[in-house]
């Protein structure tokens, strides 16, 4: 087995404006997320649910794949959400020790899974 780490930075962003602010910021922050993703660097990204779990608002997680916290920075400073000011992040680096990704391919079907 070769050793080899994968290298993540976390970012949690918070809401600093009204909604209206960050729903005005949401279609260039989603396209944004979406040519990270595409340049595999960006891993996940949502919404978190409040401590109740009943509402999907307030804070979001977007997990960057960067060589350095600083490439991250630049990655989060870069989002518009952030250029906004609607939005504010903290970045952490992140070491993946355990878990596990099992993907699943379905050829003919066309779909892919993940557990």
């Amino acid at each position: 087995m070769v050793p080899w780490r994968l290298s993540f930075c976390v970012a949690q962003s918070t809401p600093t404006k009204d909604p209206q602010d960050v729903k005005a910021a949401l279609p260039d922050h989603l396209a944004y997320q979406a040519a990270l993703e595409e340049a595999g660097q960006l891993a996940f990204a949502g919404p978190m649910s409040d401590e109740t779990g009943a509402h999907m608002q307030g804070m979001g997680l977007i997990i960057y794949r960067a060589d350095s916290l600083e490439a991250a920075r630049t990655l989060a400073e870069n989002d518009p959400m952030h250029q906004s000011g609607a939005r504010q992040f903290t970045l952490r680096r992140w070491m993946i020790n355990e878990g596990s990704l099992n993907p699943s391919i379905g050829l003919s079907t066309k779909t892919v899974s993940l557990t």
